[in-house]
């Protein structure tokens, strides 16, 4: 995909991204992805199996609104699930098929495009990567003598993204302000939650196709400050750790942490964010 999109680079941001988001292929691709994770229908009652009996007019039919500019996400119908071993519950964002097809086509057109850049120690939501990595790193840098690992929590870091920013950094890479458009009615998108309803000020969407992505997009700078500042840091999606060979780097890299996440609108969990010395543990 990034070869096939390289004729609309210039100065590093890239332009002429919406067709390649609309074309019946790359739809077809997301229909795939779609089906293949079924999930349940959305606030239009349509289930993937309802979808696919009118594929082809269902993809064009998306397809001719994505080019005119009369596509509208609807509203994510939210439930309630069981949190493992608990008897709380979170929230969970259903969208409906249509705009999980479109958002999967949406980050097949953009995820090639940040990832090409974002920083080595990102582990969570990457083709390729996960969660045995990062423990993998983890390992290797205990063993290497960096025994105190600053533990941070980010405090309700997906319904907390600002909006503003988060756009912001997705158009230092892009610029077809259509495709921008496009980013910003999923994060507007409506909530529904039993009668009631709402439009969500900060946050990306529960649920959605796309979230991954931006909010590794929203941690990029993160991850790149600490790498200038040479700090050994290992994150996946919104949980990291940054270790250290003495404690006086821990509560440097902990200070530093503290800056940019106030500065970028977050808020670390203070009763969840610590500096412990693996060897007492």
């Amino acid at each position: 995909m990034l070869a096939a999109l390289e004729e609309g680079v210039r100065g590093g941001r890239w332009y002429s991204l919406m067709d390649k988001v609309y074309r019946l292929r790359t739809l077809y691709r997301a229909y795939e992805r779609v089906a293949r994770n079924k999930g349940a229908a959305g606030v239009d009652h349509v289930t993937v199996k309802e979808f696919t009996r009118r594929l082809e007019w269902n993809l064009e039919r998306l397809s001719e609104s994505l080019r005119l500019g009369t596509y509208r996400p609807q509203a994510v119908k939210r439930v309630w699930i069981p949190k493992p071993g608990s008897r709380e519950r979170r929230p969970l964002g259903i969208p409906t098929v249509r705009d999980r097809v479109v958002q999967t086509a949406l980050r097949i057109v953009l995820e090639p495009i940040f990832e090409q850049r974002f920083a080595e120690q990102s582990y969570g939501f990457r083709p390729g990567r996960g969660c045995k990595d990062a423990l993998r790193r983890v390992d290797e840098l205990l063993g290497e003598g960096y025994r105190y690992v600053v533990d941070a929590d980010l405090k309700s870091y997906f319904d907390t993204i600002p909006h503003e920013r988060l756009l912001s950094l997705v158009g230092e890479r892009v610029s077809d302000g259509v495709v921008l458009q496009l980013v910003a009615s999923f994060l507007e998108q409506g909530i529904l939650d039993g009668m009631s309803s709402w439009t969500p000020e900060e946050g990306t969407p529960q649920g959605a196709v796309i979230s991954p992505l931006l909010s590794n997009i929203y941690l990029d700078p993160l991850d790149q400050l600490m790498a200038r500042r040479g700090f050994q840091m290992v994150r996946y999606a919104d949980d990291f750790v940054i270790l250290c060979r003495t404690r006086r780097e821990a509560e440097r890299a902990l200070a530093l942490v503290q800056e940019w996440t106030a500065s970028a609108g977050l808020r670390l969990h203070p009763e969840k964010t610590r500096i412990a010395d693996a060897q007492e543990e």
